[in-house]
């Protein structure tokens, strides 16, 4: 890709995620209760990338939010990838103790995330040529919440499973800051 293509991507995305601050109601409900707990989430909060991973976004504690232009391409990925990752600075910003290289807060903010922003909707699952009958949304959110745990080099192997299945039970029911899964 050249430099005039990524600029366009990145330009592209940048005004996705620009949509989905203003008009996603997830996005705009995530920023208001971190908000209310104290954490203000800024635009500058957030930043559009050309990432070397193959993934949609990350949070970095340090400095936010990234959203990841050459892996994003439409306005529903943009969105589902910017809740996810507020579930994420929701959780860093609520549990002031919350360690990323102990695999089982990490698994925790990773189902919680799979779980919470529509990543293993029906639809979603489909397009990805998941779809099973029994019990298909927690088999996704497990395999969406080891895939993330596996990247971080303290939890690879091994140890992300068995943090996904220790801390599955507990923090898939866990929806705080909604009432109820969405």
């Amino acid at each position: 890709m050249d430099a005039n293509q990524g600029n366009e991507r990145i330009g592209r995305c940048q005004a996705q995620l620009e949509r989905s601050l203003s008009e996603n109601a997830y996005v705009r409900f995530m920023r208001e209760k971190m908000e209310n707990a104290g954490c203000a989430v800024h635009p500058e909060f957030f930043h559009v990338e050309m990432c070397d991973l193959k993934v949609g976004g990350g949070f970095r504690p340090e400095d936010g939010i990234v959203v990841c232009a050459n892996h994003l391409h439409t306005q529903e990925d943009v969105d589902h990838a910017v809740t996810h990752e507020l579930i994420h600075a929701y959780d860093h910003c609520r549990a002031k103790t919350l360690d990323w290289n102990d695999c089982l807060h990490h698994a925790c903010s990773e189902i919680r995330a799979a779980t919470l922003s529509g990543d293993c909707a029906f639809k979603q699952e489909l397009l990805r040529g998941n779809f099973g009958i029994n019990k298909q949304f927690q088999t996704c959110v497990k395999r969406r919440a080891l895939l993330s745990v596996n990247m971080n080099q303290a939890c690879t192997g091994e140890k992300a499973e068995h943090a996904v299945e220790e801390a599955f039970q507990k923090c898939f029911k866990y929806s705080e800051p909604f009432d109820r899964i969405p």
